[in-house]
């Protein structure tokens, strides 16, 4: 298969499996949202389901927010790890949002990059699920399964947004990016998982993995 074949495929089977997308992240408004994936980073979205309900009803908007100490934000994100950074975060971010932008969260990648603790990925989830704009983030479930692949090298994640980006449609990517990762959840996990049941990665899947894990199936 060629690489647009298999991107084909991609495409073909992942309509298939997902033709409602599920968002994985609990929000109500791009406010929510920005601080659920902030809080996702090195942290499962389940826990996070767990924790942005109890942060939320303390303060769901930027100026309830910035009426908690770092401190008392601190604790109730401990779970999702890296919370001395997060907090800081959140704070300083609701903060901008309402001395910059009248407490919106602004609808374009360089203003949200320049929030703190806010980064490209975080930034392009935003952009594609609270504001429509057209966006490939890529995160270790999208990496690992480009590689699988062979849809990139997988060098690093800015060049696997690259490649992806490159591959498919513009207008596919906002429902691709969540359709992969749901697949990478259910069927292509990081370890332990099962290639009989991995139908993408068993059909167009690079040599080197399957090789790999059939290695050690023996």
């Amino acid at each position: 298969m060629t690489k647009k074949e298999r991107a084909t495929f991609v495409i073909n089977t992942l309509n298939d499996l997902y033709p409602e997308i599920p968002i994985p992240l609990d929000h109500k408004d791009p406010y929510t949202l920005l601080v659920a994936v902030l809080l996702s980073a090195q942290c499962t979205d389940v826990r996070v389901n767990q924790i942005t309900p109890i942060l939320f009803a303390k303060a769901d908007n930027p100026y309830d927010m910035i009426k908690m100490s770092v401190e008392e934000i601190k604790e109730i994100i401990r779970p999702c790890g890296l919370s001395p950074m997060k907090s800081k975060g959140i704070h300083g971010l609701s903060h901008i949002l309402i001395d910059k932008y009248n407490g919106e969260v602004p609808q374009s990648f360089e203003a949200l990059e320049t929030l703190p603790a806010v980064g490209h990925k975080t930034a392009s989830v935003v952009m594609s699920q609270a504001f429509g704009v057209p966006a490939f983030p890529v995160d270790t479930h999208i990496h690992r399964l480009m590689y699988r692949w062979n849809l990139t090298n997988g060098k690093n994640v800015v060049q696997t947004e690259k490649d992806a980006k490159a591959i498919f449609p513009k207008e596919l990517w906002n429902d691709l990016h969540l359709q992969i990762i749901w697949y990478g959840r259910e069927y292509s996990q990081a370890r332990g998982w099962d290639l009989e049941k991995d139908i993408i990665t068993k059909t167009i899947g690079r040599k080197s993995v399957i090789n790999e894990y059939n290695k050690k199936l023996k």
